[in-house]
């Protein structure tokens, strides 16, 4: 492994140069991050509190609004505050620290997404069985195994990133630290690392989309033998979740499955995956979800009587 690298800090360029268009930059982000931070923690905090939630759907739902807060807390800060600079500088080892921390909790949404999914099938498929095969403890335990996986993943990117020698240029036209940036600037043959990067990450999304599918496609078809109002709540509750699927998956597997070239579009498609999808996540789950509809609403009065007895 090569740790000796005459680079000891990296240059992002950011989404733009252009002045005028980072303050539009600064305005965007700082908008998105808010919404994401006040949708994820207003979800958290009301599965916490809330009795009425405690059903599996809601426990994975928390963290996957945990994993959303962290996921975009990995990049839009520092974007925030690189368009208010003239130009970004993150040193070598924060850089593989931003890496680290993007992919354990993009992978960890991934593996979150999936436990979602199969939560369903058996709510759906298997309803009379649902509380023996989801019990507290089987959701904990494949919660369990979703962050060490997600951790797994993580430090096999550290592990590719390390393995190359960084001597040459240190200017990368991104506004985050990832893999395949990375790896235009190495000087050394990229090759195998590109391989082991798409075998990774690209089979990880690639995979775990097609499995989400084929489930869904199971579940959409064994709802004809459920009442209409059955088939009603849970083809409500399956859009939901294939909306969020598409919206996460769509842009990973376009950065991810591909050789290692930076388009021009890549940074935009990442705003999706990093701040898109984390800020419309809560707005899908609650506004097609009567029930933490509901539940918000008595967390809100619950403080506006406790505001008025202050």
């Amino acid at each position: 492994m090569q740790l000796n690298n005459n680079v000891t800090e990296f240059i992002l360029l950011g989404l733009t140069q252009d002045s005028v268009r980072k303050k539009i930059v600064f305005v965007t982000f700082s908008l998105l991050y808010f919404g994401t931070l006040l949708g994820n923690l207003l979800i958290i905090a009301t599965i916490k509190t809330s009795q009425m939630l405690r059903s599996p759907m809601y426990f994975f739902l928390f963290y996957l609004s945990l994993s959303d807060t962290c996921l975009s807390t990995c990049t839009a800060p520092r974007a925030i505050v690189g368009s208010l600079l003239k130009k970004t500088v993150i040193s070598f080892s924060e850089c593989l620290i931003q890496v680290f921390s993007l992919h354990l909790f993009g992978c960890l949404e991934i593996f979150i997404l999936i436990l979602m999914a199969v939560d369903h099938y058996v709510a759906i498929c298997k309803p009379l069985h649902y509380m023996t095969i989801m019990s507290r403890r089987v959701c904990a335990v494949l919660m369990a195994v979703a962050w060490v996986g997600s951790c797994v993943h993580s430090l096999a990117q550290i592990f590719l990133a390390l393995s190359l020698p960084y001597c040459g240029p240190n200017v990368t036209d991104h506004y985050f630290c990832d893999l395949e940036p990375l790896l235009e600037l190495a000087c050394a043959d990229t090759y195998v690392v590109n391989l082991l990067l798409v075998s990774n990450s690209g089979a990880i999304c690639s995979v775990s989309f097609v499995l989400l599918m084929f489930n869904y496609v199971v579940i959409l078809h064994s709802l004809r033998n459920h009442s209409a109002e059955g088939r009603r709540k849970a083809l409500s509750t399956c859009i939901s979740h294939i909306t969020v699927v598409v919206l996460f998956f769509g842009p990973c597997i376009f950065i991810y499955t591909r050789p290692a070239t930076t388009l021009p579009m890549d940074k935009m498609i990442a705003v999706f995956y990093t701040v898109g999808t984390p800020l419309l996540n809560p707005l899908i789950y609650t506004l097609r979800n009567a029930e933490v509809k509901n539940a918000m609403r008595k967390l809100w009065s619950k403080k506006v009587i406790s505001d008025d007895l202050k």
